[in-house]
């Protein structure tokens, strides 16, 4: 961690310190505190300094996105509670700054069909020669994963051979993005095709430790997906950009979309059998590795992908009418 070098240094350590004791990671804590530091010594602030006036001009020099502002603002607020609790200073500075008016993000949903088109268009590219058969054959296992379980891009690619239990159809996924490990099923379609892989790599005396092999005894790589998955999305006729309407931000296509739209794809399954999606909500929430069933309640707010479009096409008009 860089030390702290602001008159307030020694504060600083010391809530990083107690945040750490309640459990928060360690990279989550110190980017918002090194900047206020940062900004403290570059602008040679004293304590006299610190009133909202300050705080708005910090705010104001932070980005230019309304998020990342309240973010940060956010942990100081917090960092100036705790401040008040050791009596070191009498009231929090930041306790009548409102928050800027959020940018609301919405993923890029891929329907069912367009899901399928996608991985059956990756899985045309998978090349025939030996040197690179298993190579491909893994970006499209790890590709179908995200789309048919709902991992995260990282997931697959750091699951070793340990960790797929055969006999029991399921993957033990470690060091998830909140630090919880779990256990999931796999769909029938996808230990199908693990199997098959799993034993065109024994046939070959491939040693790789992985469960998806990459290059030289080494994991897939994130990028080398992505660019496969880039390449698939432009050729199905899928490919457009990032749009912000307003206070919305619509996303482009991204690996992480595959996610995105396994949950939402799943809760309308759901729907469709006449079960409520709320009652889902914590199994769906323990499968994808969230750690509160409320994160999983954010895909309840678009329905399907051509809920989606409307979406967008009603928030265009409104801006064109204004």
């Amino acid at each position: 961690m860089r030390p702290f070098e602001s008159f307030m240094a020694q504060n600083l350590e010391a809530y990083a310190a107690y945040r750490r004791q309640r459990g928060y990671a360690k990279k989550g804590i110190n980017p918002p505190l090194v900047a206020f530091d940062r900004y403290l010594k570059a602008h040679e602030a004293s304590w006299d300094q610190l009133q909202p006036a300050f705080f708005l001009q910090l705010r104001a020099s932070i980005s230019k996105h309304p998020n990342t502002a309240n973010r940060i603002l956010s942990n100081l607020r917090s960092f100036f509670d705790f401040l008040v609790r050791r009596q070191i200073c009498a009231a929090n500075p930041l306790k009548d700054i409102p928050p800027l008016a959020e940018r609301y993000f919405v993923p890029f949903i891929f329907s069912t069909e367009q899901t399928d088109r996608v991985l059956k268009t990756v899985c045309a590219t998978i090349r025939r020669e030996q040197t690179n058969f298993l190579f491909d054959l893994g970006i499209y296992l790890a590709m179908m994963m995200l789309a048919r379980c709902g991992l995260r891009i990282n997931e697959p690619l750091r699951l070793c051979r340990h960790h797929y239990r055969a006999d029991e159809g399921s993957v033990y996924i470690e060091r998830t993005k909140f630090r919880k490990d779990r256990l999931i099923p796999l769909p029938k379609a996808v230990l199908a095709d693990l199997d098959n892989y799993l034993a065109t790599r024994n046939c070959l005396s491939d040693q790789n430790p992985y469960l998806l092999a990459g290059r030289n005894a080494q994991p897939l790589k994130a990028q080398r997906v992505r660019t496969v998955f880039h390449r698939a999305v432009e050729d199905i006729g899928l490919k457009q950009p990032r749009r912000t309407m307003g206070n919305m931000t619509f996303g482009s296509p991204v690996p992480h979309s595959l996610r995105h739209s396994f949950a939402i794809n799943t809760l309308n399954r759901i729907k469709a059998r006449g079960i409520s999606p709320q009652q889902a909500l914590p199994v769906l929430a323990a499968y994808m590795g969230h750690r509160k069933y409320q994160y999983t309640a954010a895909y309840l707010k678009v329905k399907d992908a051509d809920d989606l479009a409307g979406l967008i096409a009603f928030t265009k008009s409104q801006l064109d009418v204004v």
